[in-house]
């Protein structure tokens, strides 16, 4: 496992329902920081409860370990994911194409090229797992995803270099084992301040929607624990979780 991350373990399944079903089932019994990937999921899946189209070829790939967080810290580890991938996909094709958009998209060239989504389990002050589902679109686009708000793309169709997902995982393991260390050195307003340089539309208008109600206003920043804010015409609104419009 060349440049793998130390003190962190890997599983690589051939099949499975998904990768964050597995590791929910895994959870009680790791010991150490571990990547659940599989190269074919039965039953993807993304934020609340939507499909997640995963052909083979593409990353799909659960990293489950045990941090010491409360549940509003473990669900800030979006941003370290999302800056690992940026910084890993910026590997293999120009960064300049690349752009992060809240809560937990990566774009590429406007389009969406990778996902993630959090789990956690535990009922006090400290979740008793975490888990950070990250699905990339590597080498296909997926298929019969209709009035998306941002079309599918890959790293194959924007022009980006081959990778098999197995590469990629080693990549981005090391990527987000950088995020943690600073994370732990410098705390989250550096994994902040990161975030913020590669999002996309800040200082512009966007709306984002919730359950039950809709937001326009200009993108001015995400607050201190990770919320966004938008600049309305009622004044400034922090908003905890919503989909993005743009």
């Amino acid at each position: 496992m060349e440049h793998w991350p130390e003190g962190v373990d890997r599983v690589i399944l051939d099949s499975a329902e998904s990768t964050m079903s597995e590791a929910a089932q895994r959870a009680a019994s790791i010991t150490r920081p571990t990547w659940i990937m599989a190269h074919r999921q039965t039953a993807a899946r993304g934020r609340r409860g939507r499909a997640w189209a995963a052909p083979v070829g593409n990353l799909s790939a659960t990293l489950v370990f045990k941090p010491d967080a409360s549940p509003a810290d473990a669900a800030q580890r979006s941003f370290l994911a999302a800056n690992a991938l940026y910084a890993a996909l910026a590997i293999y094709v120009p960064a300049e194409k690349l752009s992060l958009k809240w809560p937990n998209d990566v774009l590429l060239q406007n389009g969406k090229v990778a996902g993630i989504l959090l789990e956690a389990s535990g009922q006090g002050p400290c979740v008793d797992w975490l888990s950070i589902g990250i699905g990339v679109n590597l080498n296909h686009v997926p298929e019969g995803i209709e009035n998306a708000a941002f079309a599918p793309t890959s790293l194959k169709a924007a022009g980006g270099w081959d990778v098999e997902p197995i590469d990629f995982l080693t990549t981005l393991a090391g990527a987000y084992a950088t995020q943690e260390a600073k994370l732990a050195k410098l705390g989250f307003a550096r994994i902040r301040e990161d975030w913020l340089k590669n999002a996309a539309r800040v200082g512009e208008t966007i709306t984002a929607r919730t359950g039950n109600a809709e937001y326009t206003g200009i993108f001015d920043t995400i607050d201190a624990e990770g919320n966004l804010v938008l600049i309305t015409a009622k004044g400034p609104q922090a908003i905890p979780a919503a989909d993005v419009y743009f």
